[in-house]
């Protein structure tokens, strides 16, 4: 599921960095599954007086993942910074450098590119089926992660879910063409159990309280519980009524 819950989110800090035609806002917060951080890109028209927002993108990170996010940050910097006017090895797609990061179900590729436009740092979060980038300028990097920093040393760089109790991890798996997400939640009506049901592009879930868990076990298992050669028996048609002469329907 998304870092963001629509249940119980608390908004813990903001911190905004701005570039000639963006802003950058780092907001930690806190919901069910515990606390993150959510970067929220947005371009910006500077002919207007006042700023216009006009496109929003946005990637979310667990805070236990933001030290490795930050050390790449710095080698990104680092590397930057001893590029010449000119890189000296490009790919076709600009990429000077990528790296990857990965936690949980949340897949993170960082790509330094240069286009027409410059150098700049694309992160993309990928989950499942949805992909969300945010790209930052190079000229940012070091702000940006001594900005990072600033976000450890304060909240330090765990999920602050142990007082809570930790929540299973998500599962999948795949049935014939399609596959099925289990992802544990807790709101303020308690823990529940989210099963999404995916083929193609269409979705498809439900939710089952925790109160319910061992309720649709037992069910299951009375199902699995058949003989598998049960399936294969004709399927026969019940005999049809007969009915006396008189029997008809009245009117």
């Amino acid at each position: 599921m998304s870092g963001e819950d629509s249940f119980n989110t608390l908004d813990l800090q903001t911190k905004v960095l701005k570039s000639e035609y963006k802003r950058f806002y780092l907001d930690v917060k806190q919901n069910n599954r515990g606390r993150f951080l959510k970067i929220t890109e947005v371009l910006t028209s500077s002919s207007q007086v006042n700023t216009l927002a006009r496109t929003k993108n946005k990637i979310t990170l667990a805070l236990s993942s933001i030290e490795e996010f930050r050390d790449f940050l710095n080698m990104f910097a680092e590397f930057y910074n001893n590029l010449g006017p000119t890189p000296a090895t490009t790919t076709r797609d600009g990429k000077l450098k990528s790296e990857f990061m990965k936690k949980d179900d949340k897949r993170y590729f960082l790509d330094l590119k240069e286009n027409s436009r410059g150098r700049f740092l694309r992160v993309s979060q990928v989950v499942r089926y949805t992909r969300q980038h945010v790209a930052f300028p190079a000229i940012l990097l070091v702000e940006l992660r001594n900005t990072i920093n600033e976000i450890i040393d304060e909240f330090g760089a765990d999920d602050g879910v142990a007082a809570q109790g930790m929540l299973p991890k998500s599962r999948e798996c795949k049935v014939e063409q399609k596959k099925f997400y289990f992802d544990v939640g807790r709101n303020d009506r308690g823990v529940f159990l989210r099963l999404t049901e995916a083929k193609n592009n269409l979705r498809q879930n439900i939710t089952i309280p925790r109160s319910g868990w061992k309720v649709v076990r037992d069910v299951l298992d009375d199902f699995c519980s058949y003989d598998e050669g049960y399936s294969a028996l004709p399927i026969t048609e019940p005999p049809s009524p007969t009915y006396k002469e008189d029997d008809g329907p009245g009117f």
